[in-house]
């Protein structure tokens, strides 16, 4: 029998801890999203001053990457490339900004934020990341 690892409610603390103290590093206004490696979510930060729609954002990117098992950037950047066709994939959260969280070179989970840049929002779902590999 297989077995794997799983984000747990301390790891999905430290990963938006880490995160939170990213985005107030830079002054940024961002909500961060932690999803299982099947797209659900297991918590949210929205801080101060963010607007609304980046919680509903920031999910997204969270579950398109943990189902994808890819970046989103590598969405946005096929649209981007002129494979609109792309836009009718049944995945919302096709920005740069989800990142698949990996251990063991198995996808456990994925982080998305929402709030500022695209690049920006990639910095800051590594950073939360980098809090647990």
């Amino acid at each position: 029998m297989q077995t794997k690892n799983v984000l747990g409610l301390k790891e999905v603390n430290a990963i938006l801890d880490a995160a939170q103290r990213e985005a107030q590093a830079n002054d940024w206004r961002i909500t961060v999203a932690i999803a299982d490696d099947s797209g659900e979510l297991l918590g949210l930060r929205r801080l101060d001053g963010a607007a609304p729609m980046t919680a509903m954002v920031s999910a997204q990117k969270a579950r398109t990457a943990a189902l994808s098992h890819k970046e989103t950037r590598v969405f946005e950047d096929m649209i981007n490339g002129g494979r609109t066709a792309f836009l009718s994939a049944p995945l919302e959260g096709l920005l740069e900004g989800g990142v698949p969280v990996l251990v063991d070179g198995q996808v456990i989970g994925a982080v998305g934020v929402s709030g500022v840049k695209s690049d920006q929002d990639a910095q800051v779902a590594k950073a939360g990341i980098a809090a647990i590999i």
